[in-house]
């Protein structure tokens, strides 16, 4: 797992707002490649292939990571480090625990762990669920700044879209993007 960049630059005077140009590693998604599929808000883990659940966790520069923990990558912009660290010493474990127990199988891959619990339950589901990603819901969007702005300001209850390309790189925009 490692940090999503977001499709259009930041603005360096205000991070929250793009600028109506691609960030250069996500030119692609504006050249109509890839798969745009929903961005569930939610918390993400892993089930890693030998069957242990994983949540991710960020770390701030100068905080002690906590046990067990398994960087993946720094933030260059902000210094915190994204990672995974062992579910059951997640403040998520119980309702990651309920979500899991709603199913007999999962295979291996990221989820979004959702639910009453999550980020004060955005996505308006009764229990704990896991989502995984590689089954989230497609969608054919518009491919440049004012039709996707357009087209995500009128689906205020998605969280965003996560663009899919086929050699594994991914890019983002979120709704707040466009607040």
């Amino acid at each position: 797992m490692r940090k999503i960049p977001t499709v259009f630059r930041r603005d360096p005077d205000d991070r929250k707002r793009v600028l109506p140009e691609a960030e250069p590693s996500c030119a692609w998604v504006l050249a109509g490649e890839g798969v745009a599929t929903r961005k569930y808000d939610g918390t993400c883990v892993l089930l890693d292939d030998d069957g242990v659940w994983w949540a991710r966790r960020e770390v701030r520069p100068g905080r002690t990571r906590p046990p067990g923990y398994r960087p993946v990558m720094t933030d260059e912009n902000t210094g915190k480090t994204v990672g995974w660290e062992p579910i059951a010493q997640s403040s998520y474990a119980a309702c990651h625990f309920e979500a899991v127990a709603r199913s007999g199988s999962w295979t291996p891959g990221t989820y979004e762990l959702i639910g009453p619990k999550i980020n004060g339950n955005p996505e308006r589901t009764a229990g704990h669920e896991l989502v995984a990603h590689a089954e989230a819901d497609r969608f054919d969007v518009p491919r440049d700044l004012a039709g996707l702005r357009e087209w995500i300001l009128a689906h205020p209850q998605f969280e965003g879209l996560v663009f899919h390309h086929p050699d594994g790189r991914r890019a983002k925009i979120k709704h707040r993007d466009f607040a």
